[in-house]
């Protein structure tokens, strides 16, 4: 395990950036590849659009329900570890559903296994990227996570093609095979230890996981009681509680609550593109080919959008691009129903797989700008986990929606109201908090308000908080003063 004082910003961080790619190509890329499956799957097992539906659902849903799973393996056991049993599950599920023979079964095997092991590989290999990158994070993230748009591109025609040639059992035979590649994004995840990691108990007890107050007695405990062969568990206990203290922050909970409506507006889209498409007159290597379109440019925008805002004009204002991006998906959504060719389809694709490359590189990154990066790792499968039930249910809903109406519209109007109702959120946070710091500073800038300060021992308190040095240093000079007489 290398040790580090801070990310190294390269070095051997660029082959855990390549594993990362690797690995979102075997997981997402894949995932959203299960939708050119779909009219197959509804013409084989005789199902309507709700029931085929459930197949990716439950994919997507397992995927990102058990990541906080897969960030525990990975603090607790080993990145390595994790990602090659992540890839050993999902391509046992995948070659078991080529066995399938309802629905259900696909369920168990494509939807709940496989999705299981991209549960282990996901968030561990972008949290690894993380603790690699400070400087140029936001870059390491677009090349990293532009493997999902690379992926797609190369991946759909040649999923059809398989199709075509092996029918969907062969198909999902030889992908299975090909997921076995997770393995080898494992044995590039090299361990690193930063110094504000906390792993061990000596170090645990020096370190700032642990408060000041606290410490003698854990000490105390440690040493003079006859528990002390004991101090491991109770160290990780501690540790484990510390590394989900990220959950009370007002500014992880806004986040939170956004990704559960931006999660809910995005996953449909993948799953009904293509039989939208067919649906319109498009035909099937063209509906195909919207799908690499929409991969391609999500390449351009994870690369470019982390580019651009690593750089010194943008990198304050990631935020905004953030909640920018998702709204501009959402409005994508909003317009879908009126394209009803191949060539309107065709800016569709651009447009909404440029800002959905943007917004899904963005995401990591505005997760470590919240609770830092030591809870990366944690924060993240929590994040990802938040995206389970919306990946779940939306779905189902959409195609329930298409079975009820006889069209897609009310389906592509309720994602795009969901993605532009959580970067309303987003902005509404910010703006409530700016507005709050503001009165904050004309609170303190108040010099009346600057003298309800009273005094326990060496210690002065204010009621504001925020005296600037000079006014620290003032009351301890007349403190002492006061004391002396």
């Amino acid at each position: 395990r290398a040790r580090h004082t801070g990310p190294p910003d390269g070095g051997w961080g660029w082959m855990i950036v390549a594993g990362c790619f690797l690995v979102t190509i075997c997981t997402r890329a894949v995932t959203r590849c299960i939708s050119i499956f779909f009219v197959e799957f509804q013409a084989y097992f005789g199902q309507d659009y709700a029931r085929t539906a459930w197949i990716h659902s439950i994919v997507d849903c397992a995927t990102m329900l058990c990541a906080p799973l897969g960030s525990l393996i990975s603090n607790h056991v080993s990145c390595q570890v994790g990602i090659m049993l992540g890839g050993l599950l999902a391509s046992t599920g995948l070659i078991l559903g080529s066995f399938a023979t309802s629905l259900e079964h696909l369920y168990l095997s494509l939807g709940i296994l496989t999705g299981l092991g991209f549960a282990l590989c996901y968030s561990p290999a972008i949290a690894m990227v993380g603790k690699y990158f400070n400087k140029r994070k936001a870059l390491a993230y677009g090349i990293a996570m532009s493997g999902s748009g690379i992926g797609t591109f190369i991946l759909a025609p040649v999923v059809q093609l398989l199709i075509e040639q092996f029918s969907w059992r062969g198909a999902l035979l030889i992908l299975g095979g090909f997921v076995l590649n997770l393995c080898v994004c494992g044995a590039l995840m090299r361990p690193i230890s930063l110094k504000e990691d906390c792993k061990t108990a000596p170090e645990f007890l020096e370190k700032d996981c642990v408060p000041e107050t606290e410490k003698q007695d854990l000490k105390r405990m440690f040493i003079c009681s006859p528990l002390f062969k004991l101090w491991p568990r109770e160290c990780l206990c501690y540790c484990s509680w510390k590394e989900y203290d990220f959950l009370l922050m007002p500014g992880f909970m806004v986040l939170a609550v956004s990704v559960l409506f931006m999660a809910y507006g995005c996953s449909p889209l993948f799953v009904y593109l293509v039989p939208y498409a067919l649906s319109v007159g498009v035909s099937h290597h063209q509906a195909a080919f919207l799908m690499s379109i929409l991969g391609v440019i999500d390449i351009i925008g994870n690369i470019t959008f982390g580019w651009l805002t690593d750089r010194r004009c943008l990198k304050k204002h990631r935020y905004f691009c953030y909640l920018f991006a998702v709204g501009m998906d959402g409005l994508c959504c909003l317009f879908l129903p009126v394209l009803q060719s191949f060539p309107l389809l065709v800016p569709f694709s651009f447009t909404f797989g440029y800002f959905d490359g943007a917004y899904v590189t963005l995401i990591p990154v505005m997760t470590a700008d919240v609770v830092g990066t030591s809870l990366l790792s944690s924060a993240l499968g929590v994040v990802y986990f938040l995206h389970a039930i919306p990946y779940l249910v939306s779905p189902p809903v959409a195609g329930w929606l298409v079975d009820t109406t006889g069209s897609y519209t009310a389906s592509f109007l309720l994602c795009g109201f969901s993605m532009i109702f959580s970067s309303a959120l987003l902005c509404f946070a910010r703006l409530a908090k700016k507005i709050k710091r503001t009165h904050l500073r004309s609170l303190t800038g108040n010099t009346a308000l600057k003298q309800h300060i009273w005094t326990n021992g060496a210690i002065a308190y204010s009621v504001t908080a925020e005296l600037d040095q000079k006014d620290v240093e003032f009351l301890a000079v007349d403190t002492n003063s006061f004391s002396s007489r």
